[in-house]
Formats: structure tokens, C-alpha cells, sequence
């Protein structure tokens, strides 16, 4: 069942049989360049880890968390989209990655941009951050055309990171 649609793109719960293609993007090291967690999924086993600790996790915990992106042309998972309750900022933050040979294409400001108006319209969210490493100038640019404000550099669990946050009172300006 699909959470959200946008004429390209829609998106749902991840499932164990989605395993596959969570290796297939969670283990490309372009996919994994700049999220900190690169080499963490080099198996299927690691895959259906991280769909059944992390994701089932939080939509149990939250009623929300990352999705998986279905490409409606392909009837694929090409990576996922979603808000993710971060327990150290109190606060859900907006994530996203996509195969390499869906990039260049809008897909991922189409993806980041639904979610975001998901949580702000059906979860009723006040306010969503988002994190991205310096050099990540995709990620920089999506943040920055959606009207996330820059709060500045940080650590976060070891990594360099661009802080952003935006309220449901900027976003719906």
C-alpha cells in the first residue's frame, strides 16, 4: 500500500522481500559516499537487518520512518525516502538515497519534497531537520530549493555535517 505519490514516484513501508534492493543501494559505495554508514550492508542478512531493527522499528515506535521508493516507470525500489526520529535531537529528520542511475533526474528534490509535505501535513510534524556532509552538493542544493534554513557545521557521530531544520510555518510560506 502506497503512503505517498507523486507522478513518478511513490512510496511505502520497506518488507522483507525489499532486502535485495536494500543491498543493491545500501551497499553501492557511490550511494554510500556521504552518509556515514557506508560498508554497514555487504550482505543480504545485513539488509533485512536494518529493514526489520531499523525501519519496522520506527514505524512501530514513531508511525513513521524511512520508506522505500518505488520507481512507478520501473515497478523498482531504487532507494528510500523518509523521516527518521533521531532520539539525540529529539527531533525526525529528513534522509534519502537513490541508485546512481536515477540520479540527475528531480527525483531526488520529487522524493524529499513529498516526504517532507507528508510529515508536516499527515504526521502534523512542527519541525524537521536534516543533516548533510559538506562535500555532498546534491543533498546541499535539495535542502537548500526546499527552504531548509543552514544552522552551520557540526560533528555527528563522527562525521563533518551541515545542519538544516524547517518549521511547518516556513515550509507552508
Amino acid at each position: 500500500m502506497l503512503l505517498i505519490e507523486t507522478p513518478r514516484l511513490g512510496f511505502r513501508h520497506f518488507t522483507l522481500s525489499d532486502a535485495p534492493a536494500v543491498l543493491e543501494f545500501s551497499s553501492d559505495p557511490l550511494v554510500t559516499k556521504y552518509t556515514g554508514d557506508a560498508g554497514n550492508v555487504q550482505t543480504l542478512d545485513d539488509a533485512k537487518n536494518v529493514i526489520t531493527q531499523v525501519w519496522f522499528s520506527d514505524y512501530e515506535k514513531y508511525g513513521f520512518g524511512r520508506y522505500a521508493i518505488v520507481h512507478k516507470k520501473d515497478n523498482k525500489v531504487i532507494g528510500f525516502c523518509g523521516l527518521k526520529f533521531l532520539e539525540e535531537k529529539q527531533l525526525p529528520d529528513l534522509g534519502y538515497r537513490l541508485l546512481p542511475q536515477y540520479w540527475g533526474q528531480g527525483l531526488g528534490m520529487e522524493a524529499a519534497k513529498a516526504c517532507l509535505e507528508y510529515g508536516f501535513e499527515t504526521l502534523k510534524l512542527p519541525k524537521v531537520i536534516a543533516m548533510a556532509m559538506p562535500d555532498n552538493s546534491g543533498s546541499l542544493s535539495i535542502l537548500a530549493n526546499l527552504g531548509f534554513t543552514n544552522l552551520g557545521t557540526d560533528l555527528y557521530q563522527g562525521h563533518q555535517v551541515v545542519n538544516f531544520e524547517i518549521t511547518k510555518r516556513l515550509h507552508s510560506a
